[in-house]
């Protein structure tokens, strides 16, 4: 059945109502044992595929008791029409098409609060992180864990660039953040609902999910595997893209970027003193200044500190501005869920 839903005062009444254990509306339907969340954006050749490998995986660890919830935020390819044709023969495929295109955090998001499984794996669209290791996460569940979630030991075939970005990154997020986030880690994990009904209440703006639930804490555990190719087509992500989403972690999980200015500051005190020194000293002994070189030095660094320091404090300002606008994250637009 299609089912317009507009994700706006309910959502955020849900998430405010309990910091821990909110009332979930996509349960209303009853519980279910396993719930696969997919983003998709211009996935239509990979979903077949997809589809396939985690329907597969699925019926051999849970029989018939799981969903499989894929996101359309927002493709200009077939990609709805392919969730459609999915859900019309499958019952256990649940479509979601968000409005327009919100990135790929919010549409996670969005599969997130729809889910009703008591566990829940988050998966990409382009099959890069393999569903087959279901097995080996529910096993590390049944131990104890709350979140089992992917660590990759190699990166496939990205090229090096991306490689050392990525470990750029890492070594950024670990020394800025006031939580240790793992490396190597991507949204590929199964957690249990109850992680899940606290990420769902947790209201960010900018989200940066994999960073939210290791705040949520717990017994999170990794599974060591290597990185596959791509089922088709290229990455999404490009640098800006990247940029931003490095950008979103760090500002979301720490503020000692902004002590950034007072790190400065005692750097720049004793080479003013220097200066000032300098400057007593020629005046004292009636020596020439040497020019506008040394001058412009100090403009050029001064001025370069103070801009890199407002940068930082717009950053955070910009973010408190959309916060208080309390939009809604996103907008579902259509729903495709068959009860069985």
């Amino acid at each position: 059945m299609n089912e317009p839903v507009l994700e706006s005062a309910k959502l955020r009444e849900r998430r405010e109502d309990s910091a821990i254990s909110p009332a979930s509306e996509a349960r209303a339907g009853g519980a279910i044992a396993l719930s696969v969340v997919v983003p998709c954006y211009n996935e239509a050749d990979a979903l077949a595929e997809l589809y396939q490998r985690v329907t597969k995986v699925c019926r051999e660890n849970v029989g018939d008791d799981y969903e499989i919830v894929l996101v359309d935020d927002g493709s200009r390819d077939g990609t709805w029409g392919a969730i459609a044709s999915l859900n019309a023969k499958d019952g256990h495929v649940v479509g979601l098409r968000l409005s327009r295109n919100y990135g790929q955090q919010l549409a996670l998001s969005a599969g997130l609060a729809a889910c009703r499984g008591e566990l829940t794996l988050i998966i990409d669209a382009d099959m890069q992180d393999p569903p087959d290791l279901l097995p080996e996460m529910m096993k590390l569940i049944a131990e104890g864990a709350d979140v089992v979630y992917g660590q990759r030991v190699s990166r496939g075939e990205e090229p090096w660039i991306r490689k050392a970005g990525a470990k750029l990154f890492y070594a950024l997020l670990e020394y800025l953040s006031d939580r240790s986030i793992p490396p190597n880690v991507s949204d590929f994990r199964l957690m249990r609902r109850r992680v899940l009904d606290i990420l769902n209440a947790m209201p960010e703006q900018h989200r940066f999910v994999r960073g939210m639930i290791s705040w949520i804490g717990f017994d999170q555990r990794p599974l060591p595997f290597h990185r596959g190719s791509r089922a088709s087509g290229k990455t999404r992500y490009s640098i800006t893209r990247l940029t931003a989403l490095a950008v979103d972690a760090i500002t979301s999980f720490s503020i000692r970027p902004l002590r950034l200015a007072t790190a400065m500051a005692l750097v720049s005190l004793p080479l003013a003193v220097v200066l000032v020194g300098y400057i007593l000293f020629g005046l004292v002994f009636h020596l020439a200044v040497s020019g506008w070189a040394s001058v412009m030095m100090v403009v050029v660094m001064f001025g370069t500190v103070q801009l890199l320091i407002l940068g930082i404090i717009g950053e955070y300002l910009g973010r408190l501005y959309m916060a208080a606008k309390n939009r809604p994250l996103y907008i579902v637009s259509e729903t495709r869920r068959t009860e069985r």
